[in-house]
């Protein structure tokens, strides 16, 4: 028995580790996208919605999933999801082109996306891109923030049971409330940077006064754990997964405005490796965190 176990969960990290390989390419790909095929005054809000995307996976999987296991067993619902994968895969091969090569798209509409100034002919390797002081401020940027996002998500239905004595089974209403509101965040901070660029900002200073506001609207959360209201902590933690979403579509944004559109994926991908000891850490740090019947934030 054991040692079937120890191969089941040899089997299913080995699986894990090559869904963790496939899906690491997805937002270095989206950013380069972005970068393609909008002028930096579109970009952040352009980036907020496609960041929105993973929020929404996040409420229909909860409803979703179940419903495959009960009808056709739990090895269903990994066919099920992995076959919309491929699905999306296929759809993407057939539909993107690069501005320059795609048929329908109109003079003037390619003037619009090429209206910044154009890019360095260069290829630029990637040991060359570690000596780039913007590689680094990016890295940063995700090692302080998105730990925290983790945790929160880790950590908030043990919070609602153990605080507020929510069940498993009513605690959907409150999990689709945070991720709904992170949604409006994605986009909402977006649109915000996008906003001050066409009133004549700096790149630099729309960017950063966006991610002022969402790192602001972050800090009430700091009375979630100390209010009776369920509603009232839950919108507390929403506002809060709001403000991290708009802080992380401009944060990505920034590396597109940073690097040249030919090494912004691969700016985003050596940036964004930080995430491995993050997924790692993060079921720790919420073990950690948490005493009695209420979080800590010792650890932060």
């Amino acid at each position: 028995m054991g040692h079937a176990l120890a191969a089941s969960v040899l089997a299913f990290s080995l699986w894990r580790f090559l869904l963790g390989m496939g899906e690491a390419g997805s937002f270095p790909a989206s950013i380069k996208s972005v970068a393609e095929w909008y002028p930096k005054q579109e970009r952040a809000l352009a980036t907020g919605i496609f960041n929105s995307g993973a929020n929404i996976g996040a409420i229909l999987a909860p409803v979703a999933v179940p419903l495959i296991t009960i009808h056709w067993g739990w090895q269903a619902a990994f066919i099920a999801t992995g076959s919309l994968g491929f699905l999306w895969a296929v759809g993407w091969l057939f539909m993107y082109r690069r501005p320059e090569s795609h048929s329908r798209l109109s003079p003037r509409e390619l003037a619009y996306i090429k209206s910044d100034p154009p890019d360095p002919e260069t290829q630029i390797a990637w040991l060359p891109l570690l000596r780039y002081r913007q590689l680094w401020a990016f890295a940063l940027g995700k090692f302080l923030t998105d730990p925290v996002w983790w945790f929160y998500l880790y950590w908030l239905p043990k919070f609602l049971n153990s605080v507020h004595g929510v069940k498993t089974i009513d605690m959907m209403w409150y999990l689709v409330t945070v991720y709904l509101m992170a949604d409006v965040g994605s986009i909402t901070g977006g649109w915000v940077s996008s906003a001050l660029l066409k009133r004549s900002w700096s790149t630099n200073r729309a960017r950063k006064t966006a991610m002022l506001l969402c790192a602001i609207s972050v800090a009430p959360v700091v009375f979630a754990t100390h209010i009776e209201g369920l509603w009232s902590a839950v919108l507390l933690i929403s506002l809060a997964a709001a403000a991290h979403q708009g802080w992380s579509a401009n944060l990505f944004t920034l590396s597109s405005d940073m690097f040249p559109r030919q090494a912004v994926a691969s700016g985003v991908g050596i940036g964004g490796l930080q995430e491995l000891l993050e997924e790692c850490l993060s079921p720790r740090l919420q073990g950690m965190c948490w005493s009695g019947t209420a979080p800590t934030l010792r650890c932060l």
